[in-house]
């Protein structure tokens, strides 16, 4: 199993279509901000999403900026995840790009 990576403008349609959106990022920056519908994964969760996850949902991976969603999108595609998408630019790129598309805390 492999991942893509996506740019933002393409992750539109995939996440209109009912994708997972996984933010690695540090609770505090989740706390401050993320992508509406994201869950905010690290290690203590990430065995209980890959539990409790349907592996043919498509899945997106957002970091800071769009380097270590790669290595955590392999690791779900290894899980056994059939679509899993790692964001090019992150979620510094989404949330410039798309404001409106971010909330405020969890």
């Amino acid at each position: 199993m492999t991942f893509t990576c996506i740019d933002i403008a393409d992750a539109l349609p995939i996440i209109e279509n009912d994708a997972a959106i996984v933010d690695i990022r540090d609770a505090a920056s989740f706390q401050t901000s993320h992508m509406i519908n994201a869950i905010s994964l690290h290690n203590d969760n990430v065995q209980n999403f890959i539990d409790s996850s349907e592996k043919t949902k498509p899945v997106i991976v957002c970091c800071y900026h769009g380097n270590s969603s790669k290595g955590a999108a392999e690791y779900l595609a290894a899980q056994g995840f059939q679509e899993v998408y790692s964001l090019n630019g992150g979620f510094s790129q989404w949330s410039a790009m798309f404001p409106e598309q971010c909330e405020m805390g969890s």
